[in-house]
Formats: structure tokens, sequence, C-alpha cells
């Protein structure tokens, strides 16, 4: 993938490696032309390269695409072709189906008790008018957390990432910096996840593929220091969004908390508001155990908004809607596959049609 880039001549990236010359370019591009691998500095992509890059590309797929084939879809599904009847056998099932899925005690009783009541009303003349107000239903719930992130209110804007090991945190990274350079913004990326063996050169190896550049030490070094240099080069360079990776860690282990902590406080010394956003990433697949994650998370450092990854494929999918009920915090984006544009802006009606047919009959 890197064949078509020129390596140029070694280059650290430290807070002192920009003139002040250089931070004045008018061209923040040319500011942060090189990224940092393996000490060596990789020159970007010609257009022309690129161009032939993005045309290669397949189509994007939509998001019904992406969600259909998971559980949490398929049973909605198959649940109405079950139950051509709207009855209580059908209402036990949907109730089955959403606690399965992870939607969560609270919520499914709510939503299946309203529809319970509306049923015995006779309020809906067939399944299509309620599979209708089911998927309004579960539009509403989720609405109020569909808050893109705004990165524009500061410059640089800190994004601190936070989240335990495996749940995908550092592709995360890698694809947002994508998405921010393809809003031609420039973007700096911290090698904080120090604790990890060879998490820094992971995030290099994504700053070579993004044409990002990557503020990093050795292995073991003290997170919040690699962090804070990161910024003081944000800060010269006049870069747009500096992301910082952190240490995967268990939300049960309190040393490595009280260390985003003292990220926190070691940041405020430079910006007394960064980070400017504290992003959870939590991993769709683990159900129930993403809601300890983030109740920890938030209480310990203040988690401001979510990333919810791998939800194609996963049975527990509905924990987006037991999220949404019991912390009320933005759900900023969805990962929806492999590919750097399947991290998407979290979409309430657009995640809803992924999981249920617009009408029976009709599963396109």
């Amino acid at each position: 993938m890197l064949k078509f880039w020129k390596k140029k001549p070694a280059a650290d990236v430290r807070p002192d490696a920009t003139s002040a010359d250089a931070a004045t370019q008018a061209s923040a591009h040319d500011a942060l032309a090189s990224a940092v691998v393996d000490g060596e500095a990789i020159s970007p992509p010609s257009p022309d390269t690129q161009a032939t890059s993005e045309a290669a590309r397949p189509a994007k797929r939509s998001w019904r695409e992406r969600l259909a084939g998971s559980a949490f879809a398929r049973g909605l599904s198959a649940l109405f072709t079950r139950h051509p009847v709207l009855d209580d056998a059908f209402l036990d099932e949907l109730e089955t189906c959403l606690i399965t899925a992870d939607v969560g005690i609270a919520t499914t009783t709510e939503l299946v008790e309203r529809l319970r009541e509306r049923v015995g009303k006779r309020e809906f003349p067939d399944a299509n008018a309620l599979l209708a107000t089911l998927r309004e239903e579960l539009v509403a719930r989720l609405k109020p957390v569909e808050k893109p992130l705004d990165v524009g209110g500061h410059k640089p804007f800190v994004l601190l990432m936070v989240g335990v090991n495996g749940v995908g945190k550092t592709t995360t990274i890698g694809k947002l910096a994508w998405r921010f350079r393809k809003e031609g913004r420039s973007v700096l990326l911290a090698a904080g996840d120090t604790f990890r063996a060879a998490a820094v050169e992971q995030l290099q190896t994504w700053g070579a593929r993004n044409d990002v550049p990557v503020v990093a030490q050795g292995s073991g070094a003290d997170s919040a220091s690699v962090i804070y240099d990161a910024l003081q080069t944000a800060r010269s360079r006049g870069a747009d969004v500096l992301i910082a990776d952190t240490a995967g860690r268990l939300h049960t282990q309190s040393g490595l908390m009280d260390e985003l902590a003292k990220i926190r406080r070691v940041l405020g010394k430079l910006d007394a508001q960064a980070p400017h956003e504290a992003l959870l990433v939590i991993d769709g697949t683990t159900g129930q155990n993403a809601i300890h994650q983030v109740r920890q998370f938030r209480d310990s450092i203040g988690a401001s908004g979510l990333v919810v990854t791998k939800l194609d494929g996963t049975a527990k999918g509905g924990v987006m809607f037991a999220l949404a009920h019991e912390f009320a915090l933005p759900i900023r984006y969805v990962g929806l596959g492999e590919r750097a544009e399947d991290l998407r802006e979290f979409d309430a009606a657009a995640f809803v049609d992924g999981l249920l047919p617009t009408t029976l009959g009709n599963h396109a």
C-alpha cells in the first residue's frame, strides 16, 4: 500500500522541530507534510495517485446493507414474517427479541407496553401499521443522542481517545484521521498508548496511510508527557485537530484510570479546556458489558461522547438503545465495517432503517 510514497531523510516529530517560519506557512497541509513511521519521514502520494485510488474504491454501502445482515436485524424482520397476526404471542416474542439484543429491560418494557395498549385498542389495521409505529418509537429513543462532533470550536481541537483493549480504538483513530483529512483539516496524532506492545508502531502505520504526522516516544514512556509534547507541536504548527491515543485499559484498573486523570491535568497546563472531547470507544458486540464500561469511564474521566464499533453482524446492536436510555451521552460515530468510510456519523433514522424493513415483504 505504501509503495508509491518516496522516502525522505529521517526526521523526528518534536515540539521544537518546527521553525517559526514553517508555522506561518499559508498551507496547513504543507506544514504537516511528513508522517513519521519507524524513524522515517514519508511524503504524501501524488494527486494523480490519490485520484486513482479513490476511483478504485467500491461504492459506499448503505446503512441497510451494512446492518441488515446482523442477527438483531434478522431477528426483528423474521418476527413479523412469523406473526402476521398482531396478538399477545407476537408482542411476547418482540419483547424477547429486544431483551436478547440488549435493548435493556426498562426500554423494552416501556416500548412493548405502549404497543400492547394500542394493539388492545385495535389502533393498528395491520402489521405494516405496527411496523411503522415501532420504527418511529425506536428512532425517537435514539434521536436525542444523535449529535455529530464539531471540531471547529477550538484550534487545535484536542480529542482524547479512551477505551478498553480490543474495542478498535486505534483503528478508530486512523479512520477519524482519514475523515478529518478528507474535510481539509490538518491533523496530528499522539501515540499515548505506551503500555501495549507495538501500539506506537500501529498508530504510526495509520499516520503513514493518512499522511498525518505522529508524535511518539519509546515504549514505556510517560503517556501524559507524550500527549503534552503533541499538544505543543500541534499549537506550534497550527494543526486543526490533535487526536491522542491512550492505553487500552480495563475499566476496573484504578491505576490506569488515574493515568487518564493525569493526562487531563497535564493538558490543562497548556489549555484549560483540553481535552475538548473525551471520546469513549466501545465494542457493540459486548452487549450489557458496554453499560458498565461507559459508567466507569464517565464517572472517572468524564467521557463526553461515544463511538460504538463492530455493529455490522452483531446480535447485540440493541445496546444502542440501552446506552441512550441510561446515559444520554452523544453517540458521535458508529463502526459499520472495516474500511475508513465505514466509520459513520451516527444517524438514528438510518440506524433503525438498517434494522427493520420499510414495509413487510420489502426488505430492500
